[in-house]
């Protein structure tokens, strides 16, 4: 090789850049990412948007527009809804192979579009669930492992860490963005009437999940479709002839390939072991999820009506966007599996705050950070509820453990795919929030033993309850790791 003015020689590969140089060169390879990868980010950001209105209101809806019990509206939200929703999403990512990302994102917006105008002008439950809730939790599957496949798919392999992190990161401002939303449509209160129809608090919030559901469609437009997608689609409609049998069709043969996929998914040797880590890492998700499930009801009675419960949650999105990209940047020669057993690990921890005596934290609320936190940030006025402060220090400690496991699950899912099911395997990433749900379903008893509407309440006991399941993921990733864990494709740590 020749050498060079420098002293290196022609076809060295380039040296690596340390200190702060090197942080951001790590950010640099997506300068050159596909147009593609940049629409798939924009796509998240709405459909999580949507989502994530959709969640938080649920419960409430539920309960005070439907006029279920907590234990009915938290049996049907974490036994049915979110659970059929996970169920559907694991059937998802093998259509999505099947039939490719482009049809299968249309699909899955089309049905969340009439399932949420449903949901927007019905008050009858049956109706409601039927051809509401039942249908969103289909849509809503549709979208989510392709997501993860064409995250895998637009990206190289050197943009494949920073991908998941920011991708992880732009799910977070649209849970940001939905928080402000829940808390802001809260407190205008509004009464409105369109010809004779007057949508309540939680049906105008769905009204604004619909409308931001109908800006996904161009964006979808606008994504080109691969050889091989084409080659897949062209498959289909050259064995039909006419628009509803080529429908017909395409059901078929999607359903078809479904099944050999997913049957070569269950036959792989390593299936029993990947489904054990995902189960246990469905603990830590339980925490996540009741954000949404519990946290607004908790609110409203422990903190008072229409507490300002989705800016007190974004603290956990806002640090994630903040924290992510550089714990991603910073961990990414790290295997996936071990930045997941020190991320969960921190995340139990910092729930174990919410089950401490309030009174502990009394002189914080009544200094600087509590008054900052109270009536800066919160908008409040008067003295601040302890929970408050316990609150925001628990979802900051929980973010931290967040920014650093989430993330590398879903990076996991993808590494140790095999190439064609990446979209099986990113719906088997959510897995654990099967896992997370079932357990978040006994809310409605969990908020009428210990946090009921009338009566005396002990939340702390409720957050003791969270704080233990928490701490099952990552005592049990450490106990059986020399038997869940599975290799990762392009790295090498595996001790």
């Amino acid at each position: 090789m020749t050498p060079t003015k420098e002293g290196a020689a022609v076809g060295d590969p380039p040296p690596i850049k340390t200190g702060l140089a090197g942080f951001f060169a790590k950010f640099a390879v997506l300068k050159s990412a596909q147009r593609e990868l940049w629409l798939t980010f924009l796509i998240k950001f709405l459909i999580y948007t949507a989502y994530s209105v959709t969640n938080k209101t649920m419960v409430l809806w539920l309960s005070r527009d439907l006029g279920f019990s907590d234990q009915a509206a938290g049996a049907l939200v974490g036994w049915v809804w979110a659970p059929a929703m996970t169920v559907f999403t694991l059937l998802a990512g093998s259509l999505t192979d099947a039939i490719g990302l482009r049809r299968t994102f249309f699909l899955g917006v089309a049905i969340c579009t009439f399932a949420r105008s449903v949901m927007v002008v019905t008050t009858i439950p049956s109706l409601a669930l039927i051809c509401g809730v039942l249908p969103l939790a289909v849509g809503e599957a549709l979208g989510t492992p392709v997501l993860l496949a064409a995250t895998r798919r637009y990206s190289t392999t050197q943009q494949r860490s920073i991908s998941f992190s920011i991708i992880y990161m732009v799910m977070n401002v649209g849970y940001v963005a939905a928080g402000w939303i829940f808390d802001y449509i809260r407190q205008l209160d509004l009464r409105l009437s369109f010809f004779g129809f007057q949508p309540t608090t939680h049906e105008q919030l769905f009204l604004v999940s619909l409308t931001i559901e109908i800006l996904i469609f161009p964006a979808i437009y606008f994504l080109r479709r691969g050889e091989e997608e084409k080659a897949r689609e062209e498959r289909v409609v050259a064995a039909t002839s006419g628009f509803l049998q080529g429908i017909a069709e395409t059901v078929r043969q999607s359903a078809a390939d479904t099944l050999r996929l997913f049957r070569r998914l269950v036959g792989q040797s390593s299936f029993a072991r990947i489904l054990v880590f995902f189960l246990l890492i469905g603990f830590l998700k339980a925490i996540f999820l009741q954000m949404d499930y519990v946290f607004p009801k908790f609110g409203d009675r422990v903190l008072g009506l229409h507490a300002p419960v989705g800016k007190l949650a974004n603290i956990n999105a806002i640090l994630i966007i903040l924290l992510l990209p550089a714990i991603g940047a910073l961990t990414q020669q790290f295997a996936a599996y071990r930045m997941v057993v020190i991320g969960g690990a921190i995340c139990a921890a910092g729930v174990f705050i919410m089950a401490l005596p309030p009174v502990w934290f009394v002189p914080l609320a009544n200094g600087p950070f509590g008054q900052w936190l109270g009536h800066g940030y919160l908008g409040l006025e008067g003295s601040i509820n302890p929970y408050y402060v316990m609150a925001a220090l628990y979802l900051m400690v929980f973010s931290v453990g967040e920014a650093f496991y989430s993330p590398r699950v879903y990076e996991y899912a993808a590494a140790i795919a095999p190439a064609g099911q990446e979209a099986s395997y990113g719906a088997l990433a959510y897995l654990p929030f099967l896992v997370g749900k079932l357990l978040v379903g006994t809310s409605g008893w969990i908020l009428a033993a210990f946090c009921p509407a009338e009566g005396p309440r002990r939340p702390g006991m409720m957050w003791l309850i969270f704080a233990l399941a928490a701490t099952v993921a990552p005592v049990g990733l450490l106990v059986f790791r020399r038997y869940i864990r599975v290799p990762e494709a392009g790295r090498p740590d595996f001790a």
